[in-house]
């Protein structure tokens, strides 16, 4: 069997289950979903230890990925997959994720970078060994005083926020998109302007 030719992989990060549906950790869940629905990717394949579809977009081959491994384990699905389709995570790879220290809907486009307290980046990060990929963090808004990171985190976003966030997970998708296109710098301009 021939193997398809992808030039790009875009990993969205969460968690996998009905009760984590509409959390904030699954931030990079929804971006991926927004990105597929765009370009009539359906996501449905297992393999990598993630739900994955191919497609195209912007004229490129892509992989969409959601790891299935729960969010501190993400890079192992993100390596698998960059092993077998042989893609160099510094040219092929962007990842999009939650971020607390971004205010809710603001988004942050990085062409490399340090986890910045991520699970799911760190391990990415030691499945990799580079810190150098592309990634979309989508703001979900700063643990409130008193509250455990992991409930808060795992909590869902009210009605209200939900609002905001469906934009955001949106602008993700298009920023994801843009990358395979355009040179980071463009896209950062684009992007990272406050809300």
């Amino acid at each position: 069997m021939e193997r398809e030719k992808i030039m790009y992989i875009i990993a969205g990060l969460g968690n996998p289950g009905r009760q984590y549906v509409r959390t904030r950790h699954n931030a990079g869940y929804e971006a991926i979903d927004r990105l597929a629905d765009k370009y009539g990717i359906r996501i449905e394949t297992e393999k990598f230890k993630a739900l994955c579809g191919s497609g195209v977009i912007e004229g490129q081959k892509v992989l969409l990925l959601k790891p299935l491994t729960f969010m501190n384990l993400s890079g192992e699905s993100i390596r698998a997959a960059c092993d077998f389709y042989k893609i160099d995570p510094t040219e092929g790879l962007t990842v999009l994720c939650d971020d607390i220290n971004l205010a809710p809907g603001q988004l942050r486009v990085r062409a490399k970078g340090s986890a910045g307290g991520h699970n799911g980046i760190r391990n990415i990060i030691a499945q990799l060994g580079t810190q150098e990929f592309a990634r979309v963090r989508i703001g979900v808004g700063e643990k409130p005083d008193g509250y455990d990171l992991a409930d808060y985190v795992l909590g869902h976003f009210s009605q209200e926020e939900w609002e905001t966030m469906a934009d955001a997970f949106s602008h993700a998708a298009e920023a994801a998109a843009m990358l395979m296109t355009e040179d980071v710098q463009t896209v950062m301009n684009r992007f990272n302007a406050k809300k």
